[in-house]
């Protein structure tokens, strides 16, 4: 079955990364996929060596074919310095293309101010430049814990979002990271019929 993998790049409790990323992976399922999270605060990871073999790197290699095995991926990472965090920046180093290449990403950011695009932009290139299909679909949560506020009822099991830290409190960014993940859900699902291309004649 079709396989859908988030990874969020915050270390944070009350993470509003974790949160946005809960709705996009809800709404993958809903495209018909199965769904994986890599919490990225609770895996040993570390600092990324490439003379170090990947099976002697803590968690590295299971992280590693998890993501490899996925058809589709979402990316999260909150905004540090008008770019990603180092624990995303460092899982990133241990990716390449066997992980990425022909694979569909979704890629969302949360910032706590009003900076968001020379982020996106980061992880678009260094996504494409291991081979992965970037959606043009992207989210970026500026001023985040304004788009967040703390539940008053109790979410029903089905609801997207259940299992999320927090809930949304605007509507059209709620609506925008569901599009993400079903967008990513979809896709992954259909990439078979756009992705590497069997009868293409040598040049």
């Amino acid at each position: 079955m079709t396989r859908v993998v988030a990874v969020s790049g915050s270390l944070r409790d009350g993470s509003y990364t974790k949160a946005a990323l809960r709705y996009a992976l809800d709404a993958a399922e809903t495209a018909g996929v199965e769904t994986d999270v890599i919490d990225l605060a609770a895996v040993d990871l570390p600092l990324y060596d490439p003379d170090r073999d990947t099976a002697e790197a803590g968690d590295a290699a299971e992280l590693l074919a998890r993501v490899r095995e996925a058809d589709g991926v979402l990316l999260g990472t909150p905004v540090y310095h008008s770019s990603y965090s180092a624990a995303f920046r460092n899982f990133h180093d241990y990716c390449s293309f066997d992980e990425y290449e022909e694979t569909v990403v979704g890629l969302l950011v949360t910032a706590g101010g009003g900076t968001i695009a020379d982020t996106l932009n980061d992880m678009r290139t260094t996504v494409r430049g291991v081979h992965g299909w970037v959606l043009p679909t992207q989210v970026g949560l500026r001023n985040a814990s304004s788009r967040f506020a703390e539940r008053r009822r109790e979410p029903e099991p089905e609801e997207i979002g259940a299992d999320a830290a927090y809930a949304f409190v605007d509507d059209d960014l709620r609506a925008r990271t569901c599009k993400l993940g079903y967008r990513v859900g979809t896709y992954a699902r259909r990439a078979p019929e756009f992705i590497g291309i069997e009868d293409e004649p040598e040049w």
